[in-house]
């Protein structure tokens, strides 16, 4: 039999040996690899259904997981991946262009962020609902006060990233730059915000050693995060958008590159991709609402696609998600358009003199739907007396509603429309 023995040291191999007859492995640093394996990292063109998700390694009372990289082009022959790409791409069109037509879209964009922040987080334990999140700093009570802060640093950080896009690609310097804002001052400040990790990290299990999933040494940080990089941005590879930052996200949450913060930042990266690539003009499509109504699904496609090699499971689960996500998205910005419609006529008929500053200020409750007399003030110029009348006339339209119960510091919720993002 033919034996071939021959060194890739650009690839880092150790040996690679190929027989006639098409068994093929290579060890590298003591670990055997299969002819599949081989083939991912060679840069040919990948199946889907042939994906080999990665190997362990073994380190001192645990094993960590390699992920194959993920710079290939990537084919399959499922039907059903085809199909569910078309109708994923279609209700993103959809979505894109009906949010070119709405007046003002960057009024309904906040709310669209902030709930994004507030089911994000939620995923990670945080515990703020839309009402509390859309209220200013100030009239946050001090019990709920680092729950708001979380959410309020995705907020900002997803802002940061929308507008740095406009100079800087999509990269890990801009997720990390990103990552330093979510953690900033909040639960987490201490495990390095802004800076990829430099210690081994865990999921699950009091300790690494009965730990559920153990990624990647930090020494592999940085290579298997400039794959991911070099693929999102590798036009040659062919590869659709929608199933390439489906496995970008995959492979992300796999690396797990930061001590605390990966899947926000995972998540977030999602939408920062579909704006960087012009297949949204404004950030409007989250998937952390499908994760957090299909949790169990997520993590298990996400842990399927490394122990069993299912990517194909994964990038349909992803897929179903883009189509569900995007449909609802549609179905809100109409409803929002309606709801704004009925409130200004319903205004301009029943408020008189006072039309106006309600005109006024629903406009600002679209952006910020919860208030107190003084930022109603603040916000029309009326006095304090003024802007009590005011909010009291809302209040008989059925358009603001008192959600304290207190005599002072009352707050005001713009209820139908918060109720809309639940």
């Amino acid at each position: 039999m033919t034996r071939l023995v021959f060194f890739l040291r650009e690839l880092n191999f150790a040996v690679i040996v190929w027989r006639m007859n098409l068994y093929c492995y290579f060890t590298l640093d003591g670990v055997k690899y299969n002819k599949e394996y081989l083939i991912i990292l060679c840069g040919v063109k990948v199946d889907i259904n042939k994906f080999i998700s990665g190997s362990y390694e073994q380190g001192y009372e645990f094993k960590s997981f390699v992920p194959a990289k993920i710079n290939q082009s990537w084919t399959w022959s499922d039907p059903v991946i085809n199909t569910m790409l078309e109708q994923a791409s279609l209700l993103l069109g959809e979505l894109n262009a009906l949010s070119r037509f709405v007046p003002d879209v960057d009024m309904f964009i906040r709310m669209h962020v902030l709930k994004e922040a507030v089911v994000s987080s939620r995923i990670e334990g945080t515990r703020t609902g839309m009402d509390d999140a859309s209220l200013p700093e100030i009239d946050v009570t001090p019990e709920k006060r680092d729950d708001w802060n979380e959410v309020n640093n995705y907020v900002r950080a997803m802002n940061y990233a929308i507008e740095r896009l406009q100079e800087l690609p999509l990269s890990m310097r801009l997720l990390r730059e990103t990552h330093a804002i979510l953690l900033d001052s909040v639960r987490g400040k201490h495990k390095l915000p802004g800076e990829f990790r430099s210690s081994q990290n865990w999921i699950g299990g009091a300790t690494i050693k009965d730990a559920v999933f153990v990624p990647p040494t930090h020494n592999l940080v940085a290579e298997l995060l400039s794959d991911i990089e070099q693929f999102l941005h590798d036009d040659t590879a062919n590869v659709p958008d929608l199933i390439k930052i489906a496995i970008a996200h995959y492979q992300f949450e796999t690396v797990h590159p930061f001590l605390d913060g990966n899947g926000r930042i995972g998540r977030l990266m999602i939408t920062l991709y579909l704006v960087s690539r012009g297949i949204m003009d404004r950030p409007l499509l989250y998937l952390s609402d499908y994760f957090e109504n299909n949790r169990s699904l997520y993590y298990d496609n996400l842990t399927f696609a490394r122990t069993k090699n299912d990517l194909a499971q994964w990038l349909k689960f992803f897929l179903v998600g883009v189509s569900q996500t995007a449909a609802k998205s549609v179905a809100t910005l109409k409803k929002l358009l309606d709801l704004k419609l009925q409130l200004e006529g319903r205004i301009k008929k029943n408020l008189g003199k006072r039309s106006e500053a309600a005109l006024q200020l629903l406009d600002q409750l679209f952006a910020t739907p919860a208030v107190s007399i003084k930022t109603v003030a603040e916000t029309t110029g009326l006095s304090t007396r003024a802007a009590t009348a005011l909010i009291t006339a809302l209040i008989s339209e059925g358009i603001l509603y008192e959600v304290t119960g207190n005599q002072r510091n009352r707050i005001f919720s713009f209820k139908d429309y918060l109720q809309m993002f639940e």
